[in-house]
């Protein structure tokens, strides 16, 4: 009974150590596989708490990491400072959209500096160059990529991350993303991305809601061959614990200034479209991604209105001080889908439609079908069937690249 005891011991150990060392190969990726007792004791981790699987990765190496404000282990605790006390060699700082620490405006230049904090330097992605150049890489040798998306192409966080990816498949240089949830993580939908229309806010030809954690995105990216000349990046994911689509996820912090809350990071990508268009999105407001008017749409038909002035976030907001009316849609249930139902009705109601759109939302819809199908008066139901056969082809190939269902 004592050998069959040790024999049994011994063979659950060796699983034990195969299981937490065993990693997933696919198109140049890994994906560190969590231990068995990471997952059976059931709490959720993001992939910047998987702190196991990338500690020994970045031991004894010159690293750099691209994050912001959403880079954290917890409130209290930001990735590049936990990286710093387990003494790994951090050199710098790769700063996307809206800066290190979040604070600058949508579109605004980011230029370089250093923290104040830990006097790292801090490389600028949204500047003079989106894309690292070889002398901003030089003296790493592994990169961290820790941001918090959205799960809408036109978030630009997915942009800087094709980039990067670029950027380290020329220079050589690993990649560990450490992947988050997405809060819209069960949503696919929207127009597919025409190759002839892309852009840095739609980099590659998916739909606008796409559905995946930015650690499955990359592996997409590389699997694809998206990136120049096909390409691929030496890519490892340190997966989210105990995490599937479904599951409710409310950020810790703010992704982007002008995302605040749950339900303007849930509304996003459906009012988003007004950036192309001549109607406030609440930029300018308490309630971003929550309300929208305009001072060309009716009182009579919209009984709320608003009057943006410069905040956090926008220093200059689309009509800065002048009244707008429009719709609050602060208290409305969680949508599940793209909706085109406020857009439509704000286009019908503006009395002059030739200057209601603007050349932005075509690359923001990736297309000009859209706007197209609107000025011919398509239904959202005859619009959104338009939508269907792409949407099932990016199905088919969302799939092979799921770490999570």
């Amino acid at each position: 009974m004592k050998i069959e005891f040790k024999n049994t011991v011994l063979f659950i150990s060796i699983l034990l150590i195969l299981v937490g060392c065993s990693t997933t190969r696919n198109n140049a990726v890994s994906t560190i596989n969590p231990s068995v007792a990471a997952l059976n004791d059931g709490k959720f981790k993001t992939g910047a708490e998987n702190t196991e699987s990338y500690l020994p990765l970045l031991k004894n190496k010159r690293a750099g990491i691209v994050t912001n404000q959403t880079g954290i282990l917890t409130k209290e605790k930001h990735l590049v400072d936990f990286l710093l006390e387990q003494h790994i060699n951090l050199q710098k700082i790769y700063a996307p959209e809206h800066g290190f620490r979040g604070t600058a405006d949508a579109g605004e230049l980011i230029v370089d500096g250093k923290d104040t904090k830990t006097n790292l330097p801090i490389i600028s992605l949204y500047g003079n160059n989106k894309k690292p150049k070889p002398e901003q890489l030089e003296g790493i040798d592994v990169l961290v990529f820790d941001l918090q998306d959205v799960g809408a192409r036109f978030y630009t966080y997915i942009s800087s991350l094709h980039y990067v990816m670029e950027a380290c498949a020329e220079n050589n240089i690993p990649l560990l993303v450490l992947d988050r949830p997405n809060p819209n993580g069960t949503i696919i939908d929207g127009p597919i991305l025409e190759k002839e229309y892309k852009s840095f806010v739609g980099m590659h030809e998916i739909p606008v809601l796409h559905g995946m954690t930015i650690g499955e995105y990359a592996k997409m990216i590389n699997g694809e061959k998206w990136l120049k000349d096909g390409i691929q990046c030496n890519l490892t994911v340190i997966p989210c614990l105990n995490y599937s689509h479904d599951m409710k996820y409310s950020l810790p912090v703010k992704p982007s200034p002008n995302l605040p809350n749950d339900q303007s990071i849930n509304l996003y990508a459906s009012l988003c479209f007004f950036e192309g268009a001549n109607v406030s999105l609440g930029r300018g407001t308490e309630k971003q991604f929550q309300i929208y008017g305009s001072p060309f749409l009716p009182e009579s038909e919209f009984n709320f209105s608003f009057t943006p002035q410069p905040n956090f976030g926008a220093k200059d907001p689309v009509y800065n001080g002048t009244l707008c009316f429009g719709e609050d849609l602060t208290e409305i249930r969680k949508v599940y889908r793209l909706e085109l139902k406020w857009l439509l009705k704000a286009y019908e109601n503006t009395p002059d439609k030739t200057v209601f759109f603007n050349d932005f939302f075509t690359k923001l819809a990736g297309t000009k079908k859209l706007r197209e199908q609107i000025e011919v008066g398509m239904t959202e139901k005859e619009i959104r069937k338009t939508w269907q056969e792409g949407l099932e082809q990016f199905k088919e190939v969302r799939k092979k690249y799921l770490l999570y269902f």
